[in-house]
């Protein structure tokens, strides 16, 4: 008991002094929206190969037959096909391994103007694949866009966070995924027939993420440094002040915040390995719940979903692509329900909520698909169960998994815990790309039930072992994990909680 007072001791200045009075300045806002651009990028890319698929398709059919003078097999296109749509997936688990490194050589904001290279070069492969006639481009495209989606992915997150007041973090740090869910609504939209998915249209469809990418170095070169890095990795007092000070535009909130990061640094180390990351007693909780949270949210169905959509409708509706941009439109919709309800109802609340529903829809689609040729009536409800099931995840999953491991770790250590979350995500989008074709064929429509029990492992998981991040400093959610080991944390109602 003795340990907590001191904690809450510790902390109730610093609240005392900031939650209150927090508000969005011009810089703070500017800094976030210049950040996720990188995010919408990588929805773009996301949503814009789901469309236009036969197209692209014939186009590596026309450029097989040109060089062997006849048709590819089913089986080979279907496996190229799949090795095209998860390609930009391990380039990302690839990309993930170089995000401590960056983050911490350069900064967080010059690491993402570094990495948005990355992303141009990606765009201009694509683009030039039709007119050099070759497929191989287009996959090595999306490999070289897949090593920026890596990177920023977990870069914005950490400069996002950084950058934000404690009471507004989590809202702020969902913006990411905002930015993600409406770039892949623009990449479906843009990827239908009847605008640039089109057989004449879509290499230049492929190149339009080439925009946001200029307008980012345009603007975020004129956003400050995360303050937390130039004073705790850097040493750099005066310039975190000056930083901190266009971020807050307040000079109390300025030396409030200045006093919790010297606090925090003098309680962490100077730097972390990867070795010494996964032998330290105090990081094993946090590792294994970002684990558990992430591989749950990347393996639960969802991005089964989102890039196999129109082909599992096209069996059961004409207007396919149609209902495939209704998935889009659900999607944008409960990231921004999220957006406000993250510093409401809190991190837990929302991740059990979103697992046990995924569950539920899971298994309702199971049901549905079985007497689907019985009942051809419930086709609808099978679209209304694949829309329950993308907003459950925006509602707390989809989101909090790329951000939690941010308030979960001390700053020494945060690039590392980042780049790990960037490899459980990405490794899972990739592993469910490229299996979920071959498993739809074995399984049927069982393979949703394989989806239920990895959705309800997760939410066992988030119940019995996450801590409530919610508004509470990085040094004091560190502060449990250094010197509660193995004290049991209990509310009321009985959840592992730190409260």
């Amino acid at each position: 008991m003795a340990f907590h007072e001191n904690v809450k001791k510790k902390i109730i200045p610093y609240h005392c002094l900031v939650s209150a009075q927090s508000h969005l300045t011009p810089t703070l806002f500017t800094s976030i929206l210049a950040a996720v651009l990188g995010s919408l990028q990588i929805g773009y890319h996301t949503g814009n190969i789901n469309a236009p698929a036969r197209i692209i398709e014939e186009f590596f059919n026309h450029t097989w037959r040109d060089r062997h003078n006849q048709t590819i097999s089913d089986h080979s296109l279907t496996l190229l096909w799949s090795l095209s749509v998860s390609i930009k997936d391990f380039g990302a688990l690839l990309g993930s391994l170089g995000v401590k490194y960056v983050a911490d050589s350069y900064g967080r904001r010059n690491s993402i103007l570094i990495v948005n290279s990355l992303s141009m070069v990606g765009a201009c492969l694509m683009f030039a694949s039709k007119a050099s006639r070759s497929f191989e481009v287009l996959i090595l495209g999306r490999l070289v866009f897949g090593l920026f989606c890596g990177l920023v992915m977990s870069l914005n997150p950490l400069y996002i966070q950084e950058v934000s007041p404690t009471d507004l973090r989590g809202a702020f740090a969902t913006l990411n995924q905002v930015s993600f869910a409406t770039g892949i609504l623009v990449g479906m939209v843009a990827g239908l027939e009847s605008a640039l998915g089109t057989e004449h249209y879509w290499a230049m469809m492929l190149s339009l993420s080439l925009i946001p990418a200029l307008i980012q170095y345009l603007v975020l070169p004129f956003c400050p440094e995360s303050p937390r890095y130039l004073l705790i990795n850097k040493g750099e007092m005066s310039k975190a002040e000056a930083a901190l000070l266009r971020l807050r535009g307040s000079s109390d909130k300025v030396f409030a915040e200045l006093e919790e990061m010297k606090e925090e640094a003098a309680h962490t180390q100077s730097g972390v390995t990867i070795h010494e990351f996964f032998k330290k007693r105090s990081y094993r909780q946090p590792i294994i719940i970002v684990l558990i949270v992430n591989l749950g949210s990347q393996l639960s169905g969802f991005n089964a979903i989102i890039n196999y959509s129109t082909r599992m409708f096209q069996a059961k509706f004409d207007e396919a692509k149609y209902l495939t941009l209704g998935v889009g439109a659900v999607n944008v919709t409960f990231t921004l329900v999220a957006f406000f309800l993250m510093e409401r109802a809190g991190r837990r609340r929302l991740l059990l909520t979103g697992f046990i529903s995924i569950a539920v829809c899971n298994l309702l689609m199971t049901i549905v698909d079985s007497v689907l040729c019985l009942a051809p009536g419930l086709r609808s409800i099978q679209v209304l169960l694949v829309f329950c099931l993308i907003s459950a995840y925006e509602l707390g999953p989809g989101p909090i998994s790329w951000f939690i491991a941010a308030e979960l770790f001390d700053q020494p250590s945060r690039p590392i815990a980042m780049a790990f979350t960037s490899m459980l995500n990405w490794g899972g989008k990739f592993v469910l790309a490229l299996l979920f074709p071959p498993l739809l064929k074995i399984c049927g429509e069982y393979v949703y039930l394989l989806f239920m029990a990895v959705a309800l492992t997760a939410f066992t998981f988030t119940w019995i072992r996450l801590p409530e991040t919610k508004g509470r400093t990085f040094d004091d959610i560190a502060e449990e994990f250094r010197g509660a080991e193995g004290i049991p944390l209990h509310n009321k109602a009985g959840f592992n909680t730190f409260n």
